[in-house]
């Protein structure tokens, strides 16, 4: 009898800041469905999104490809991806698998059998958000159909709830807040009204008047703990049908959310940790060991060869060369690691690249940006892992170390692929802006 292939169910949660989930040490309980996975699973405490934001972390999450080899340093593509780098739905079709995408729809990220779409932006006139119920309504009779026909399938859901706006449902709106956000008292959210390039995209969505940081910190977290929730009806869902036994489930972001941090306010760019840093969980009853906490550095494009290796399915990517590791190795030895430091990029609305270390982290900006930071930025993050002070000048030595690190890296990645680290071809400017939700809304679409 042929053996069975698992269901892959994937969670990815876009804009997810992992230092605000329970499970990687949050005091405020934003997780604990979340939280209960990672510990019957394996969590990863050092899963990054090295390419930022949104577009270029789908396409390697999609393709099992870096940077250079998928062409998608920005949130703004030039071109699709390319056909020469089968995507993970079209690779399971090979071992006869049905998939089912909700959040995305053909026209990019292609290869889905189904595409679903839901609502995922709310104006403050029409709050609250439900984003998660959204995406529930879409996809619990989608997941019923998928059970019920037989066949091995993926079912990748696209989660929206960190993202901005963050305009979580009652109970969660008050969850983790009692003060006055509008107290003249406090001068918090002065400096981001003063930054006119987001100004008027905040303001359309936080209280008229709204004085405090803390408080929209708290709608942050409150989207969160509401979206654990309705994650928890999935997977209610996926036990009451009888399939969770041999299901793997993935729980990733496609990067993190700066909040107030290093004046990026309340978005994800910016090469620091928190825009860097996301959750990775795998569980899988029986099949993935319990209570592991791997200290493991991966990236992306990991994530096929590791759901390939876990689930037997090697085969069906026959031909395929991906630039990302299994994890595999991991699951059973978490001091075990792929690899050690790696490039950095982002390319929206700032224009730069890096090498980060275990300890050291170093970027350069490829022309000036909005906010005027300086064209090059060194941390030590053992010493500094708040990333406070700027050491590019007292250690130059070690700038040209990270910076020949990187460019070794860069022209290797281009021999072997052929390509042009594609970054060199954008041109971003100063004079951006954002406004509307509407705006938002559109520049989001990938």
């Amino acid at each position: 009898m042929a053996k069975r292939r698992p269901n892959i169910v994937i969670f990815a949660i876009d804009s997810i800041r992992r230092d605000h989930m329970s499970c990687y040490g949050y005091p405020r309980r934003t997780t604990p469905y979340m939280d209960e996975l990672a510990r019957r699973g394996v969590l990863f405490e050092n899963a990054y999104s090295a390419y930022i934001p949104t577009t270029p972390a789908y396409s390697s999450i999609m393709t099992g490809q870096d940077v250079v080899n998928t062409q998608m340093p920005s949130l703004r593509p030039l071109g699709p991806l390319s056909e020469d780098h089968p995507t993970l739905p079209e690779i399971l079709r090979n071992a006869g698998y049905a998939s089912t995408c909700v959040g995305f729809d053909g026209g990019f990220y292609r290869g889905f059998d189904n595409y679903l779409n839901f609502e995922g932006w709310c104006s403050y006139e029409d709050r609250p958000a439900r984003k998660a119920e959204n995406l529930n309504a879409a996809a619990l009779p989608e997941l019923e159909r998928l059970a019920g026909d037989g066949a091995p399938f993926l079912l990748f859901l696209r989660h929206m709830d960190p993202h901005a706006p963050y305009l979580p449902p009652a109970p969660y709106d008050s969850m983790f807040y009692s003060g006055d956000p509008c107290d003249p008292a406090n001068k918090s959210m002065e400096p981001v009204y003063a930054f006119k390039p987001f100004a008027d995209f905040i303001s359309s969505w936080i209280p008229r008047g709204c004085t405090d940081k803390d408080y929209v910190i708290a709608q942050y977290d409150g989207a969160i703990a509401y979206m654990d929730a309705c994650i928890q009806r999935i997977l209610t869902r996926i036990d009451e049908l009888g399939v969770a036994d041999n299901t793997l489930i993935v729980i990733t972001g496609d990067h993190g959310e700066t909040l107030y941090d290093h004046d990026c306010f309340f978005d994800h760019h910016g090469l620091y940790e928190p825009t860097l840093v996301v959750p990775l969980i795998y569980y899988w009853p029986g099949k993935v060991p319990a209570g592991v906490r791997s200290r493991a550095y991966t990236l992306h494009e990991d994530m096929i060869p590791t759901l390939l290796d876990v689930c037997g399915l090697k085969s069906a990517a026959k031909g395929v060369k991906f630039d990302g590791k299994s994890l595999k190795k991991c699951f059973a030895d978490p001091a075990a690691t792929p690899r050690s430091e790696f490039y950095i990029s982002e390319c929206t609305w700032m224009r730069k690249h890096g090498w980060r270390t275990p300890i050291w982290k170093f970027w350069e900006a490829l022309e000036p940006d909005f906010h005027g930071k300086p064209p090059v930025e060194l941390y030590n993050l053992v010493d500094d892992p708040e990333e406070a002070v700027n050491l590019a000048d007292q250690e130059p030595e070690m700038v040209e170390l990270l910076r020949g690190r990187m460019n070794a890296w860069i022209a290797k990645r281009e021999k072997k692929t052929g390509k042009q680290n594609n970054i060199m071809n954008y041109e971003l400017g100063t004079d951006l802006y954002i406004g509307s939700i509407a705006t938002a809304k559109n520049l989001q679409a990938r």
